[in-house]
């Protein structure tokens, strides 16, 4: 009797395309912000699984609550050892969406880690050009009255090495005092001279997109638009991102990533602080065409 194989291997050549299908998108790394931890992307997570069907999504276990206030050098060395060992299963490339401060330690982790093989890099309100504002859940570390003293505890020597949202305090008051006693922010935005810039420069260039979420009703990010790279000066106007200093000189890259198109700038009104990896609207409209 004579058999035909054509429909067997037509049926097997199906379900390798299925398969195929289902793990093409890339594995997505998750990092929280201050005072939280992973617990609070399990929203974010239904969202990404359910529009990417058989995603990898991690959200990265370490530094959660009260310890996220440890020094942002001390938490881009953990983070890196973590998001290394998942880079190294994942040869395909990973993207990395990082929340809040979180954003602030992908940066950093992204120019030390050499050779990384991320792909889209989404900073969600994110404050990448600082902060000059003390959210309420830190007034019980940073205990002063204004805004206007935070740099009077911010920039000793042992709130540098203790204290995250210290590491970037931005006050364009005292912009000496930032650029000289500021041991985190000016360095990673190459305001201030070191050894490293040129090899950090050329790690973070290894990212294939960058998206910079955030919003005019963001109620902790101060000045908002420093999620997208803006600042205040010293009289606290707005400068955009491409009228900083930073940019102009590209001294970290910046410039080039916008030069090459491959800067996406996402702004969404009506969304707080804390809503923003939980609102649908943000992740469809700002997130999800990035995590392919």
């Amino acid at each position: 009797m004579k058999t035909f194989s054509f429909p067997v291997t037509s049926a097997v050549l199906v379900l390798l395309l299925a398969a195929r299908c289902t793990s093409a998108y890339k594995p997505v790394i998750l990092v929280h912000g201050v005072l939280s931890g992973p617990s609070s992307f399990e929203t974010l997570t239904d969202f990404i699984k359910k529009a990417h069907p058989g995603t990898e999504v991690t959200a990265i276990d370490l530094f959660n609550d009260e310890q996220s206030i440890d020094p942002m050098w001390k938490q881009i060395s953990g983070f890196a050892k973590v998001i290394r060992r998942i880079m190294e299963k994942s040869p395909e490339g990973v993207h990395l969406l990082c929340y809040s401060q979180g954003g602030l330690i992908c940066r950093g982790v992204l120019s030390k880690l050499q050779n990384h093989n991320v792909h889209n890099f989404i900073a969600l309100s994110s404050p990448l050009a600082g902060q000059y504002g003390v959210p309420d859940m830190m007034h019980e570390y940073i205990p002063v009255s204004g805004r206007e003293l935070v740099y009077l505890v911010c920039y000793k020597w042992f709130a540098q090495r203790h204290i995250s949202i210290c590491n970037y305090w931005n006050d364009p008051h005292r912009r000496v005092k930032y650029l000289k006693n500021n041991n985190f922010l000016p360095l990673l935005n190459g305001e201030k001279a070191h050894s490293q810039m040129a090899a950090w420069k050329k790690n973070f260039l290894r990212i294939k997109k960058l998206v910079l979420i955030g919003g005019p009703d963001d109620d902790v990010i101060t000045p908002w638009q420093s999620s997208q790279f803006g600042f205040y000066n010293r009289n606290e106007t707005i400068i955009e991102m491409r009228k900083q200093t930073f940019y102009k000189k590209n001294t970290f890259g910046l410039k080039t990533l916008d030069t090459r198109g491959d800067l996406s700038v996402c702004t969404q009104s009506g969304v707080k602080h804390v809503e923003w990896h939980s609102n649908q609207e943000v992740f469809e409209k700002c997130i999800q065409k990035w995590l392919d």
